[in-house]
């Protein structure tokens, strides 16, 4: 083989070998720096802006995250109640209280730090041959005191996760559209925000929250 095809084939097994490599490299690791230095235990959760087209996301994810901050160990300042807060000083909509400041949410609420959700799905898709329900949502905790970011992550569920149907061509699409009028009569979506909240606001998990002092794994996260 001449020189010049010998480098040219190379080059080429190199450049696939760093493709096959970089798309094999595990995320990068959240620094929790600013986190750890803050040790917050209490947790102020803004009401999530939703992006999506269904009127009900805000309201089913705001619902569903103060179990596993929680069981997190962090103390949340009831949800009801703060929305009722930001309903009495005229603040109804998710992304105008996003805009309040951290000085201003800290004076009224006291707590270490807000949770900022925004919810980027949530509703029922349809295709030929399924039909789920997905819920996909964005979240960043502030430190209240001096507007730090602490953390942010994202997480997604669908309802259609490990499902493997049979019957064939005709089953499908007959179990499809079935789903699809399920869907479309109930909140199929509010089942799965509960398990989009788990996922994304669980503590220990890969690049997920910390511990709270709450928890008897406080200061022990390995995960992390």
């Amino acid at each position: 083989m001449p020189t010049r095809f010998k480098q040219r084939w190379l080059m080429s097994a190199l450049a696939a070998t760093a493709v096959l490599l970089g798309g094999c490299a595990a995320p990068a690791k959240h620094d929790y720096t600013a986190f750890r230095a803050a040790k917050p235990a209490s947790i102020l959760v803004l009401p999530p802006v939703n992006e999506s087209t269904d009127v009900n996301a805000t309201f089913s994810m705001l619902a569903q995250t103060t179990l596993p901050l929680a069981e997190g160990g962090y103390y949340v300042i009831p949800v009801t109640l703060a929305y009722e807060t930001f309903q009495q000083n005229g603040l109804t909509n998710a992304a105008d209280i996003h805009e309040v400041s951290v000085a201003k949410l800290k004076e009224i609420f006291g707590a270490d730090a807000a949770l900022y959700i925004k919810i980027t799905r949530y509703g029922s898709t349809y295709t030929v041959l399924s039909s789920a329900a997905v819920v996909s949502a964005e979240a960043r905790l502030v430190d209240l005191s001096t507007g730090t970011l602490l953390w942010s992550g994202h997480a997604s569920a669908s309802s259609d996760e490990g499902n493997n149907s049979g019957g064939g061509l005709a089953g499908m699409l007959v179990t499809a559209l079935i789903k699809q009028v399920v869907n479309s009569v109930t909140d199929a979506s509010h089942p799965v925000a509960g398990v989009t909240s788990a996922r994304l606001l669980s503590a220990g998990t890969p690049n997920g929250l910390l511990f709270g002092p709450r928890s008897p794994r406080y200061g022990k996260d390995s995960a992390n």
